[in-house]
């Protein structure tokens, strides 16, 4: 049986370490300033190209950007 469990992103700490505003990660990936704010926020759940975009911006990997926390 598989677990309950959350994804968690990590976007806004990769955007932060990177120096980067919302608008200006929206700028460079073309991924719009309102859906990166719902993913940070926890409010959307992106899809695996959108993924892949906002880690090529970053330049970080697509499995840095999320993690999976198991709910007990």
């Amino acid at each position: 049986m598989i677990p309950n469990f959350k994804i968690e992103y990590h976007l806004y700490e990769f955007r932060d370490r990177a120096g980067l505003t919302d608008r200006s990660l929206a700028e460079l990936s073309g991924i719009s300033k309102t859906q990166i704010n719902q993913i940070e926020n926890g409010r959307a759940n992106p899809t695996l190209r959108t993924i892949c975009i906002l880690s090529l911006a970053l330049d970080v990997t697509p499995a840095d950007l999320f993690s999976i926390r198991i709910i007990p």
